[in-house]
């Protein structure tokens, strides 16, 4: 391409909304332009990178025998409702009505979609297995749309969905899969780890998620120092905890009720006992909202030091018959409307102060003794509670884990970094086709609810992520797999015709090579062309300057900026030499 007849609107000033710097550099660059809240347009530049992410995405999935579709972004409500997630998905599921006043949504996720089409279609287990994916345009409503493409309300997705006959087959097209993800990032050399996750709407298990590192990222990763354990800190667990070192003596008392005047927060609580929060009980009281949008409250005990993992907790709810969508903090007035007396709730009769309401402890408070908790009374606690004397106490992994807990692997330290979700593998089961009445006769021939996997990629996130860990303070760095251009050849003076028909020859030879270049044959100063060169990071720049006169011209690396000298004799051997190198 010729930069003076391309569309690349470079800028020298941040877009004054844009905090991360992908934002800033995908927008000053001219790769991108927002068009509205979560909504961007790509330019000439953006269409050239984002369609070369999509054939690293497409060579991998065909090699894996998946079959590239094309599935409705608009899709009848129906569908949803049948499945159950028309309500549970919340407000981020766009709504709306024909002239007809016939309902549809914007499809966030098609799990729905593809398991109509293999009900129409596949009725036999000789069928099976199948994998279908499509890269294709979602919505989501997002609330706060932010960080340019990274958290948009539309973006492109890769989906795939395959459809088993058995658990043993799904096992096997997740390995693959997962497989598929490493060789898909690794063709964009990126930096990444694959964490354990939690399932979230799409619902499912065996979830694994794929995270960029980058210090910007929204999720915290909690990876072992000493294995390759990692998880998402909303899934991660660790070894049961042991007192803090140095040893700290348990508080030994027989069990007693015991007078503490304004002792409401676990801090006052180690302060009067003059012990570590670690042998303290912390009651947690949250809202529930339910999927019929009613509202409950329950109520979570966990060790004074730790704190509530809000996704953990959800799961334990469900986990136990409660069909809940989501926590909210419970006000001190909703507490004490309940029988609950903010800063004194203990477990000792609580089934008999909030009746069949849910409650849940700390995996890490199983049978442990010599603890401090509420006495369900003001101003009083307990001392020498032993939970080991309790009966039908229900346990659940619900605290988020702290950096320098131990690996449940290996013993390791664990500590949290910073990650970009790009991608996300589930074992789904058989949770959509039971809904949607999704069958297949099996070799008995009887009738069964097809087995399903989903993987999904963020084909539009993935530009930003790339950046986010490898461009500097200049601008975009990208890997050779995802470079708008290998080459930006920079004629530095457009009015010398020596150098501009050397500049001209030079891009049209590397063309006819089939190497990607752009040429800077616009009529500005060198300094507005290396910066732009910089800003967009195309993978070496060629500067054809004075020293031509000299039969030299100068290479730069985008990625270091390192420079060197290369005659113009044999100077496409010597290109093409560099460029191999480079692999």
């Amino acid at each position: 391409m010729l930069f003076s007849k391309t569309l690349i609107p470079t800028s020298k000033e941040n877009p004054k909304d844009a905090v991360l710097k992908s934002h800033q550099f995908l927008v000053r660059a001219g790769y991108i332009h927002q068009i509205g809240s979560g909504i961007y347009n790509f330019l000439p530049l953006g269409k050239i990178v984002l369609d070369k992410i999509i054939e690293v995405v497409k060579t991998r999935m065909n090699e894996a025998n998946a079959q590239h579709i094309t599935m409705g972004f608009v899709i009848p409500a129906e569908l949803w409702k049948n499945s159950g997630r028309y309500e549970k998905y919340g407000k981020e599921l766009l709504r709306f009505q024909d002239r007809k006043n016939n309902e549809f949504v914007l499809g966030p996720t098609h799990e729905e979609t593809i398991t109509e089409i293999i009900k129409a279609f596949v009725k036999s287990y000789k069928q099976l297995p199948l994998n279908l994916y499509q890269i294709h345009l979602k919505f989501r409503d997002e609330l706060r749309p932010r960080f340019g493409l990274m958290r948009g309300r539309e973006f492109i997705m890769k989906d795939a969905y395959s459809f088993h006959s058995s658990v043993e087959d799904l096992d096997r097209e997740f390995e693959l899969m997962r497989q598929t993800y490493i060789k898909i990032l690794q063709d964009l050399e990126l930096d990444f780890r694959i964490v354990d996750a939690d399932s979230g709407a799409i619902g499912g298990s065996g979830s694994k998620e794929f995270m960029v590192l980058a210090d910007c990222g929204e999720d915290t990763i909690v990876m072992c120092e000493e294995c390759q354990y990692a998880a998402n800190i909303e899934a991660a667990n660790r070894q049961k905890r042991t007192p803090p070192a140095p040893p700290i003596m348990p508080p030994k008392a027989d069990f007693a009720l015991f007078s503490t005047p304004n002792v409401t927060t676990i801090q006052k609580l180690c302060e009067f006992f003059h012990i570590h929060a670690y042998w303290t009980i912390k009651a947690v009281v949250k809202k529930i909202i339910l999927d019929s949008n009613k509202q409950d409250f329950g109520v979570f005990f966990l060790r004074g030091d730790d704190s509530l993992e809000e996704t953990k907790a959800l799961n334990a709810l469900n986990a136990n018959g409660m069909q809940a969508i989501e926590l909210q903090e419970a006000s001190a007035q909703e507490i004490e409307q309940i029988g609950l007396i903010p800063g004194f709730i203990g477990a000792y009769a609580l089934r008999s102060i909030i009746g069949d309401r849910p409650i849940i402890f700390d995996i890490d408070l199983q049978d442990e003794a010599d603890l401090i908790c509420g006495a369900n009374q003001i101003n009083h606690h307990f001392v020498g509670v032993d939970l080991s004397t309790f009966e039908n106490l229900i346990y659940a992994d619900i605290s988020t884990i702290n950096q320098n807990d131990k690996c449940a692997h290996c013993g390791g330290n664990l500590i949290y970094k910073k990650g970009i979700e790009v991608g996300h593998i589930f074992k789904l089961g058989d949770r959509y086709s039971k809904a949607l009445n999704a069958e297949f006769l099996d070799e008995n021939g009887k009738s069964k609810p097809f087995i399903m996997g989903c993987y999904g990629i963020g084909i539009t996130r993935l530009m930003p992520a790339i950046l986010e860990q490898k461009a500097d303070e200049k601008g975009c760095i990208w890997g050779k797999a995802s470079t708008p251009f290998l080459i930006h050849i920079i004629i530095s003076n457009t009015k010398d015709k020596e150098q501009s028909d050397f500049g001209l020859w030079l891009y049209n030879t590397l063309q006819s090579k089939n190497i990607q270049v752009l040429c800077d044959d616009r009529d500005l100063r060198f300094g507005a062309k290396i910066a732009d060169f910089e800003l967009i990071g195309s993978s070496y720049c060629v500067v054809v300057g004075k020293e031509l006169q000299s039969q030299k011209i100068e290479w730069i690396n985008r990625q270091n900026l390192h420079k060197k000298e290369f005659s113009t004799h044999n100077i496409i051997e010597s290109i093409l030499r560099e460029l191999d190198n480079a692999d």
